[in-house]
């Protein structure tokens, strides 16, 4: 017999970050709708979904509702930090587990949550390894400000101070703010090496916009020797970033020129994103655990992930991050291309390993 199992999907469609959660959503449905037209699978999905509309406070009550109210104990959902931790006190009281497919800042192992996406080891510190040895070590920090710039920069500015490096200037804006005329002035008067971007949505449209312009103002500022770093931007956001993003180097487990797709994608390439590819795996890698084993779906998350095929999957019962690849690229011709890539690595969110093999292993693409 075929269990009809629920679950919950929960996006903001709406808001300063619409981009970012659409491309997760599109990929989670993509992954309901395969498993339910699989046969070999004894298992189909019944999407519960909530939309928070970008309101971080609507994230909470959204997950108890889906969780009270059907029979979901698992959430495919949350983009920011913000509402990945807002979100956890409501599966520790309703007995739930959230997948979330975002990259994030690290030092988080919540037992209520799986890491589907990359956690710093697997991005901002190989792109900080090739920064520095391809531009140089003295930087500008700028992002959003909430916990993914205030937790990236902080880990930035650790690892540069580190490697000998400087942080000549950091300044961060509101969720949603474009007054980002003080931010380029500076970063004009000061000339780092190379600027890390934590900025999110139209924040971060608004800064391309006037590095773009400064670059046309002042050569020093090409992409070729003051390149804008970044861990967040994928393919969904370029279309609103238009001829601004030309340049920008970001890092993040897969890109749609590089090969292959993300081990719970289980061979399937047809994304648009890393994010849609790492909403579509935590689907399907649920799907498999479930899968051959009634009752599974009321088990709790550490004996799902305890499991061999979790493993195999590349899912760690220690720290419930995923084993992906590692990649740098950056957009050419509105195009991201591949500029290094490896092996997939563990998700280390405490940096236990810190900086264990993550450029050792990649190799420049030619």
């Amino acid at each position: 017999m075929t269990r009809e199992i629920d679950l919950g999907i929960l996006f903001s469609r709406s808001g300063t970050y619409s981009l970012i959660s659409e491309a997760s959503r599109a990929g989670a449905l993509k992954a309901v709708a395969q498993v339910n037209a699989d046969p070999s699978l004894d298992i189909t999905f019944r999407p519960v979904e909530r939309d928070p509309k970008g309101n971080v406070d609507a994230y909470a009550p959204l997950c108890e509702e889906i969780l009270q109210g059907s029979g979901a104990r698992h959430v495919i959902g949350c983009t920011t930090s913000w509402s990945r931790k807002e979100v956890i006190p409501a599966l520790e009281r309703m007995d739930g587990a959230l997948w979330y497919p975002t990259p994030y800042e690290g030092f988080e192992a919540s037992d209520r949550i799986v890491y589907t996406h990359a956690s710093p080891n697997q991005h901002l510190l190989p792109l900080l390894d090739y920064v520095f040895a391809e531009f140089g070590a003295r930087a500008y920090l700028t992002g959003s400000n909430y916990i993914w710039g205030w937790e990236m920069n902080r880990l930035a500015r650790e690892i540069g101070t580190r490697a000998g490096g400087e942080v000549l200037g950091e300044r961060y804006l509101p969720l949603g703010s474009i007054e980002i005329s003080r931010i380029v002035e500076e970063i004009a008067d000061l000339r780092p090496d190379f600027v890390l971007n934590q900025l999110i949505g139209p924040s971060q449209y608004a800064f391309l916009e006037a590095i773009a312009d400064l670059r046309q103002r002042a050569p020093y500022f090409a992409a070729g020797n003051c390149p804008v770093l970044s861990c967040n931007v994928t393919e969904c956001e370029l279309p609103a970033m238009g001829a601004a993003a030309e340049g920008l180097i970001s890092a993040g487990p897969w890109f749609r020129n590089l090969h292959p797709a993300l081990p719970g994608n289980f061979g399937r390439e047809d994304f648009g994103s890393s994010l849609e590819a790492a909403g579509h795996a935590s689907v399907m890698m649920l799907a498999r655990l479930l899968a051959d084993a009634p009752g599974s779906e009321a088990l709790p998350l550490s004996e799902l992930l305890d499991q061999p095929r979790a493993a195999r999957m590349g899912l760690s019962a220690r720290t419930h991050h995923t084993r992906l690849p590692v990649a740098i690229a950056q957009v050419r011709n509105g195009a991201f291309v591949p500029l290094r890539t490896g092996a997939p690595v563990e998700g280390d969110p405490y940096l236990t390993r810190e900086r264990e093999a993550a450029l050792t292993k990649l190799r420049v693409i030619k």
